[in-house]
Order: structure tokens, then C-alpha cells, then sequence
């Protein structure tokens, strides 16, 4: 046997999207997953992740966005707001649950948006939160909130693409509703 040993070669990081969000305390929907749930989610936002990220995978495919999204907030027992972080070649940077709210609403404040959207360097957002009631249709709220964030964003250039609604009940794209 040789004595310099060679160390066991590791397997290689997964280009995920990283996320930045709270821990799943009593209040989140992965409180209350069994661990080999919450495991299999958690393998489920990394392979997604990492087909968001992947060279020349632009956000072109709001699908892919959506299932991600969906799996991030659809069982949310609050309102979550995030926001998806994208370069100038329309690739995923990060997402950032940014705010928590209650059961029915969340306060979001513009400058901490702009704030993040200038430490991660983003050309573009997508803007999401859930509904936890299930319903994905947008309120009056949510319109005048996306306009207010457009014209903050854009302030420091940098474009807001979509604001996706996540609920049980499916997913709204804002953009593909032409409410943007």
C-alpha cells in the first residue's frame, strides 16, 4: 500500500440558483413536511435551479421560472414577496424572498427592491409572491404595486420583466396576461 493516499474526489456542485430566504420556521409550509418531503423538494428547486442557470438558458422559458416559483411558495401558509434576479443576457442571478407578511398581505418597500437589485448586480427582475388563500388572481394591489416597482426599478435601470402570482391553484404571469 502507498503511503500518500489519494483524498476521495468530491461530486460537483450543481449550478443551483442560490436562494435567500428565511428558515422554515413554524409558520412555513416546510415546517410541517417530513424530512424525506422536504428533501425531495429541496432536490427539486436544486435540478430546476440549475436548468435556470445553465449557459443559454435564458428566462425565455416561463415555464421553467413558474414550476421553480411554484415549488418555492405555492404551499405557503403566508404571503411571501421575492424577487428572481436576472443578468444581461436574461440568465437567473439569485432569488431573494425579500418580505413576509400574513396571511393576507405582505408590506413591500421599493428601496430595499432597488437596494438588492443593485448588491446582485441584476439587469432585470421577476417579481413573485403567493396568495396563500389559493387564488391566483391579481388584486387592485398587486397592479399598482408592480407599477410602483417599475418606476423605482427603472430609476436605476434595471427592468422589472414579469410579476408572477403563485397559489394552489396554479400560477399568474402578469406578462403573459399583458398587465405588465
Amino acid at each position: 500500500p502507498s503511503p500518500l493516499k489519494r483524498a476521495p474526489r468530491k461530486a460537483p456542485a450543481r449550478c443551483a440558483v442560490p436562494v435567500h430566504r428565511e428558515p422554515a420556521g413554524a409558520l412555513s409550509a416546510r415546517y410541517t413536511m417530513p424530512d424525506h418531503e422536504r428533501a425531495v423538494v429541496d432536490a427539486a428547486l436544486t435540478i430546476l435551479g440549475g436548468y435556470l442557470r445553465q449557459p443559454g438558458a435564458a428566462v425565455h422559458t416561463p415555464c421553467a421560472v413558474k414550476k421553480y416559483l411554484r415549488l418555492q411558495l405555492a404551499n405557503e401558509r403566508r404571503e411571501l414577496f421575492g424577487v428572481l434576479f436576472i443578468d444581461i443576457k436574461n440568465r437567473v442571478i439569485a432569488f431573494e424572498v425579500m418580505f413576509v407578511g400574513t396571511h393576507s398581505q405582505t408590506s413591500i418597500y421599493p428601496r430595499e427592491v432597488a437596494m438588492a437589485a443593485m448588491r446582485h448586480d441584476a439587469a432585470a427582475v421577476v417579481l413573485v409572491h403567493n396568495h396563500p388563500s389559493g387564488s391566483v388572481e391579481p388584486s387592485r394591489a398587486d397592479q399598482l404595486l408592480t407599477q410602483t416597482l417599475k418606476q423605482a426599478l427603472a430609476l436605476v435601470d434595471v427592468r422589472v420583466v414579469d410579476h408572477i402570482i403563485v397559489g394552489s391553484d396554479g400560477v399568474l404571469s402578469m406578462a403573459e396576461q399583458g398587465m405588465m
